[in-house]
C-alpha cells in the first residue's frame, strides 16, 4: 500500500513501538510473549492509551512481529531501507510503569535505557522496472 501511494523519489518514515516491548507483561516485570510471531496474543484491557482511567473495557487481539519481519515486508514491497533508528524512550507515557526523564521522554521504570521502546525506519521507493510499471498502471 505504501509503495502504491509513494511517488518515485519520495520517502516514508515510520515510527512504531519496538517489538521487544510486546514481549513483556503489562507491568514489565517478566517476559510473557515470544519475540517472533507464534500466534495471537489475547488480553483484557481497560482505559485507552490516552486516558488510562477511561471507563472502557475490551478484549485486545495482537500479534508480535519481529523487526526483521516488519522491515522485510516493506523491502519486499519495493521500498528501499535507508536507515533504522532504535531509541530507549517514548514521547508519551503509554505504559503503566513509565517514568519521565530529564529530557522529557518516558522510559520503563527499572529498565531505563536498557531496552528499545521505539524504532523508526526511513524508506525510499526503489525505481526498478517492476515498481515503475506498477505506478504507471491506470
Amino acid at each position: 500500500m505504501v509503495a502504491h501511494f509513494l511517488r518515485p523519489g519520495g520517502f516514508f518514515y515510520m515510527v512504531d513501538f519496538h517489538p521487544i516491548v510486546w514481549m513483556f507483561d503489562s507491568e514489565f516485570q517478566r517476559i510473557e510473549y515470544a519475540y517472533h510471531n507464534t500466534g495471537v496474543i489475547v488480553s483484557d484491557s481497560s482505559g485507552t492509551y490516552a486516558d488510562r482511567s477511561a471507563d472502557i473495557h475490551y478484549r485486545d487481539y495482537g500479534w508480535n512481529h519481529s523487526l526483521s519481519e516488519i522491515l522485510n515486508s516493506l523491502i519486499e514491497a519495493g521500498l528501499r531501507l535507508d536507515f533504522v533508528r532504535e531509541v530507549p524512550y517514548s514521547p508519551y507515557p503509554c505504559f503503566g510503569p513509565s517514568v519521565q526523564g530529564e529530557d522529557g521522554n518516558y522510559r520503563i521504570r527499572g529498565l531505563e535505557d536498557k531496552i528499545p521502546l521505539l524504532v523508526g525506519h526511513w524508506k525510499g521507493l526503489q525505481t526498478h522496472k517492476k515498481i515503475e510499471r506498477f505506478l504507471s498502471a491506470p
